[in-house]
């Protein structure tokens, strides 16, 4: 049966939502990793095909632009205990000075854990130097350098694995992409956790040239949208930054007649973040807290690559909205909105995987 929204229910949050069987959620990633499977949507033509993600190859072209977010993942996770021995995490979302020993996180137990705390992280004190709202905490690292606190890391912290992968540490090479260079993420930019180098290697000898954009995935990516009316929803900021070499790039290809093709949410969000109105990217560093749901018109993206994302999530409705946009549906991004989610429950359907350890998706 076709799906229906109405106009009314467009930014209802409750029009985001779709059944997913559990089993459908990718505890795994697919060996090797671009064997997943790539659903292409040409919206235009509301046309769907079903392809191995290697076949990204098949919709790319000479004087294309491939757009990659080269964030690394840190281990952020980390396990301790309070001044009366309770155990507590830590799950490290920011950092908020350049030396990496000041950052926001999550803790556990949030109502047991106070500014003016210590807690005890592997055998180093950790100060609670702040609190907000949210039940965000600020913490202090008792080291004297960003490499100290790096080591630290490497050797105490946990892969930072959504709650729906039931996995350990050793996912933690799987859980980073194969190009990941900037540390500082929180969470992997999952579309792109399907390249492989002798791919990548492929899509350059077609003509098709890669540039690396960043954003570190923090709690605006990943915190769940809770206003019943979506347009009541903030992100969170998360850092990014596009280099001159990048927004150069960009510009040729846009001057060449190509096609600027992002790889995740994250990537698009960064480029949006960057571009005027006329769509011309402009280098920088900024803090960004774009929030992108149907009705926003893109300016510097032509095609996504994307993974299946959670019910009622802030991706899901970017995703939407891309669609809708590049569909040239203006007007009518309630049908579009209900076609993806047909799209998606169809796919539940045939067994396909589901977010980050999932499958793919290429919509243009």
């Amino acid at each position: 049966m076709k799906k229906f929204i109405p106009r009314e229910k467009l930014y209802d949050l409750s029009s985001y939502d779709y059944d997913l069987p559990p089993e459908n959620i990718a505890q795994f990633p697919a060996d090797p990793r671009d064997s997943s499977r790539l659903l292409v949507w040409n919206v235009r033509e509301d046309m769907t095909t079903s392809r191995h993600f290697r076949d990204i190859t098949d919709y790319l072209r000479p004087g294309d632009l491939l757009v990659l977010n080269d964030t690394k993942v840190i281990p952020a996770r980390l396990n301790g205990s309070r001044k009366n021995g309770g155990k507590c995490e830590l799950f490290l979302l920011r950092n908020i000075t350049a030396d990496f020993l000041q950052w926001q996180a999550l803790v556990r137990p949030a109502r047991k854990i106070h500014t003016g705390d210590t807690l005890d992280i592997c055998g180093h004190e950790v100060m609670i130097t702040g609190a907000s709202d949210d039940g965000v905490r600020q913490v202090a690292f008792p080291f004297s350098s960003r490499d100290e606190f790096m080591a630290f890391l490497e050797a105490s912290g946990n892969v930072p694995l959504p709650p729906y992968i039931h996995g350990d540490n050793s996912l933690r090479e799987s859980y980073q992409t194969v190009f990941a260079r900037n540390e500082g993420s929180s969470a992997a930019p999952t579309a792109s956790l399907h390249f492989t180098p002798e791919l990548l290697e492929h899509i350059r000898t077609m003509g098709v040239k890669t540039g690396y954009v960043t954003l570190h995935v923090g709690l605006g990516t990943f915190r769940p949208v809770k206003s019943e009316d979506i347009r009541e929803h903030s992100m969170h900021t998360e850092h990014c930054e596009v280099s001159p070499e990048t927004a150069e790039m960009i510009r040729n290809c846009r001057a060449s007649g190509g096609r600027v093709i992002a790889s995740g949410t994250t990537s698009a969000r960064t480029l949006e973040a960057f571009s005027d109105e006329a769509g011309e990217i402009h280098a920088g560093i900024k803090e960004t807290g774009i929030y992108i749901y149907p009705g926003y018109k893109f300016r510097a993206v032509d095609g996504l690559i994307t993974n299946f994302h959670l019910p009622k999530s802030s991706p899901i409705m970017l995703v939407s909205a891309f669609a809708a946009d590049k569909s040239g549906a203006s007007g009518h991004e309630e049908e579009i909105l209900a076609r993806l989610i047909e799209i998606y429950e169809t796919a539940a359907g045939e067994g396909w995987r589901f977010f980050s350890f999932g499958d793919a998706m290429f919509i243009f």
